[in-house]
């Protein structure tokens, strides 16, 4: 799974790496957790590229009330095209959603944190998807984390980690008339090249800390 994630990266690098021409406004963290509006990268009807912010934890349209979101914070790779809660936002409604880290337990010989980032600390991408939900005068904009099997790195750690877009198929993954096939085909293989596992203090266990002390190498 994953519940939490580090997002740091100034405001400019971001806009640049993912090509996206307005201000980008967000709030920077070191211990991103579900349940808040996080930063998303989603395609507008005329191609270009914008920076939302969405609640993590997604809420179906057809939802009778927004409450039960945190059961929605991630989506199976394996049944998002059939299950109810994720199949039309899989082929209308997919994102980006930046990160440039995230983490995991281990639960062997105790509870070790792990901080799994880049090797030069540069941002990536999570897939995502986002969905609208209204009832009345109410409208929640809402995400969710694309996850998939553990590769043999994070095997050690967890049996699931979230699925990463490549650079070079963010375009291919926000393109709203691709075929669903080639779509739902990026997500078989994950893009982990240089990614690295550093393992961390139990100062990132509590949600409430946000300072550098939660990828502070142990």
């Amino acid at each position: 799974m994953c519940g939490r994630y580090s997002l740091t990266t100034d405001a400019e690098t971001l806009a640049e790496h993912f090509q996206v021409l307005r201000d980008i406004r967000f709030q920077p963290s070191y211990n991103i957790a579900p349940n808040r509006k996080i930063l998303n990268i989603v395609e507008l009807d005329d191609g270009s590229r914008k920076a939302v912010n969405l609640f993590w934890g997604l809420v179906p349209s057809w939802s009778k009330d927004s409450k039960n979101s945190a059961h929605l914070v991630n989506a199976r790779f394996e049944t998002i095209r059939e299950k109810p809660s994720f199949r039309a936002a899989f082929k209308h409604r997919r994102c980006l959603i930046p990160a440039d880290g995230f983490y995991e337990w281990a639960h062997a010989n105790g509870k070790q944190a792990f901080h799994i980032h880049r090797e030069d600390h540069q941002p990536f991408a999570f897939a995502g998807l986002w969905e609208q939900w209204q009832h009345e005068t109410e409208t929640l904009y809402s995400c969710t984390i694309i996850t998939t099997s553990a590769n043999p790195l994070m095997q050690p750690i967890h049996e699931r980690m979230p699925v990463i877009i490549p650079t070079n198929h963010y375009q291919d993954w926000l393109n709203k008339t691709a075929p669903v096939d080639a779509v739902y085909a990026l997500l078989g293989n994950p893009d982990y090249a240089n990614m690295t596992v550093t393992p961390v203090s139990d100062w990132v266990n509590n949600p409430h800390h946000d300072d550098e002390r939660c990828i502070t190498p142990t």
